[in-house]
């Protein structure tokens, strides 16, 4: 075992040099340009920027479900970056991803019990009764009552399948969950719950998070350190209450003030806007309730 030093931060995940290139028509587009970055271990730490600035490239890269172009990605100190599926299949359930869709993540055909039962039966646990008690554990620890075990996903809200989407990614118990999106598909108030869960699993477990998101108010909330993202490359990076207090970058102070207006918001009538999404500040108070 190696001793760090007093003061070392305990890196979990470290990306280094990441490019991530899509074969496109007549060439290639380039989605991730030399990123890197640092996880500490027990942290949570937030990727935000704008759709299409690389943020969710990154997350599949680091479970694999992309193979990057080239750099490294660093699993307490193994690079996973061109490990090929044999290599990874050891590792997988070190690091476990939410997906956006709730729905879309979980199979239609299965009930919320035997979702949640499948990794722990992936784990080696072989029998039908002890993968039974855990799942149901489970699934009571992210709020679902016994009665919801035999119901399929689309018997669920979006917010509670989003908790069988976490219990699953528990059920393999991961070191770092990787969260894309997490609660962009909910209402604000099952935001908050979704969030509040998060935080109380991470206090219990001591897991780590790399959250990824477009929404300032969800990045303050639930992380210590936020990377701003532009066009594939990283612009500004520090303690998340002095980069979204105090920006320094110009592209991360034009992020917060579209997020803070939802006159800019585009695709949806300002009415509808401000009456359903209400801006961060109320998603601060929907978290304090649900604490």
């Amino acid at each position: 075992m190696t001793i760090l030093p007093a003061g070392t931060p305990d890196i979990m995940l470290s990306v280094q040099n990441l490019v991530v290139d899509y074969a496109v028509r007549g060439g290639t587009h380039r989605a991730v340009d030399d990123v890197s970055f640092d996880v500490p271990r027990g942290s949570t730490v937030a990727i935000v920027g704008e759709s299409g600035c690389g943020k969710s490239t990154i997350a599949k890269s680091i479970v694999r479900l992309l193979t990057p172009t080239s750099g490294k990605i660093l699993l307490d100190g193994t690079d996973i970056a061109p490990m090929r599926a044999r290599e990874l299949r050891p590792l997988r359930s070190r690091v476990q991803m939410i997906f956006q869709d709730p729905y879309g993540s979980l199979d239609p055909h299965l009930t919320a019990e035997e979702i949640v039962a499948e990794p722990i039966g992936l784990r080696g646990v072989r029998s039908g009764a002890a993968r039974r008690k855990e799942a149901v554990g489970l699934l009571s620890k992210v709020g679902l009552p016994t009665s919801a075990l035999g119901r399929r996903p689309s018997e669920f809200s979006g917010g509670q399948r989003q908790r069988i989407g976490i219990a699953r990614a528990l059920a393999s118990q991961p070191e770092l969950l990787v969260c894309d999106e997490p609660t962009s598909a909910l209402d604000v108030s099952v935001q908050a719950q979704v969030l509040a869960l998060l935080a109380d699993i991470q206090q219990e477990t001591g897991l780590t998070y790399l959250i990824i998101s477009h929404n300032l108010g969800v990045v303050r909330e639930i992380s210590s350190t936020v990377i701003v993202m532009s066009e594939g490359r990283i612009v500004e990076r520090g303690a998340t209450e002095r980069v979204l207090s105090a920006p320094q970058e110009a592209y991360t102070r034009s992020l917060r003030a579209a997020a803070l207006d939802p006159m800019t918001m585009v695709g949806r009538k300002p009415r509808y806007v401000v009456s359903r999404l209400r801006t961060a500040d109320n998603l601060h108070d929907h978290l304090q309730k649900a604490k």
